[in-house]
């Protein structure tokens, strides 16, 4: 089976190197004019699925959005993954799932197993109980070709004090995520499966994230502040293994079509020259 990072690769090359994220909040449901329920969610994913699925390379959906409607969010949810992947689209799932042994296993399962209704390419994951305790979603998605981007260097001012904090070795605990998951991608090729997340906004960062070998995510970049000129300061001789993700840049543009089309373009133009300059 083709690898996730294969996949990736390939259709970066072929879409752009542009992520969207699909986060239906309550206020953007409103600027739609769209009622914060399941028939509002369900038009708002739907539209994004016509105007962009066939455009950008990867999608990803903030799952938790869906799950505060229940069963019924759930059942959106798993349409639209479907719909995603019927147009050809990488479906990476937002969940920041971590756990230990046989609960850590069922997540995997619920996520990157073919036969599950939830299936996606790839989904985020939280190191916080150690990069270890993920080795079922490492092992899982190695099977079935997929990916784990792991929590390591994020945007939000509360998470610099565990990130940042140095252990006994002199490594700060973002180094330590960032070594294990370079491992795990060593000599994958043409890139390995297993990410990193890493926000846009952070900054220099001060870590060495030249062996990840991986995907580099990184959100938090239009109206949450970051640009695509930040991307080398951030990710600097690893700027080319970067996903950019986009949410309310993007979506803020809607309901029209063309709107969120046009949208999209910009954004992925934008990337792609600051991407061009920094190589």
């Amino acid at each position: 089976m083709e690898s996730f990072g294969a996949r990736l690769n390939r259709m970066v090359a072929a879409r752009g190197p542009l992520c969207v994220g699909i986060d239906p909040h309550a206020t953007l449901l409103e600027r739609w004019g769209l009622s914060n329920d399941v028939e509002g969610l369900t038009r708002f994913s739907e539209t994004v699925v016509e105007a962009l699925a066939d455009r950008v390379a990867v999608f990803k959906p903030q799952s938790a959005f869906y799950e505060q409607f229940g069963s019924k969010g759930l059942a959106v949810l798993e349409s639209i993954i479907r719909q995603l992947r019927e147009a050809g689209a990488l479906v990476l799932l937002d969940v920041k799932r971590g756990d230990i042994g046989s609960t850590v296993a069922a997540y995997a399962n619920a996520y990157l197993d073919a036969s599950s209704p939830l299936y996606v390419d790839a989904i985020t994951a939280s190191p916080f109980l150690g990069v270890g305790s993920l080795a079922p979603m490492f092992d899982l998605a190695a099977k079935n070709g997929g990916g784990v981007f792991v929590l390591a260097l994020t945007s939000n001012p509360e998470g610099g004090s565990v990130q940042r904090a140095v252990a006994a070795d002199g490594r700060t605990v973002a180094q330590t995520v960032i070594d294990e998951i370079s491992q795990l991608n060593a000599g994958a090729t043409p890139i390995g499966s297993m990410g990193l997340v890493v926000g846009a906004t952070v900054g220099d960062t001060g870590h060495d994230l030249s062996r990840v070998n991986g995907p580099l995510l990184a959100p938090g970049l239009g109206a949450q502040g970051g640009t695509a000129r930040d991307l080398r300061t951030v990710f600097g001789s690893a700027v080319g293994s970067v996903l950019p993700s986009y949410s309310r840049e993007v979506l803020g543009k809607g309901p029209e079509i063309a709107g969120l089309r046009a949208a999209a373009e910009r954004v992925r133009d934008d990337v792609r020259a600051a991407l061009s300059a920094a190589s």
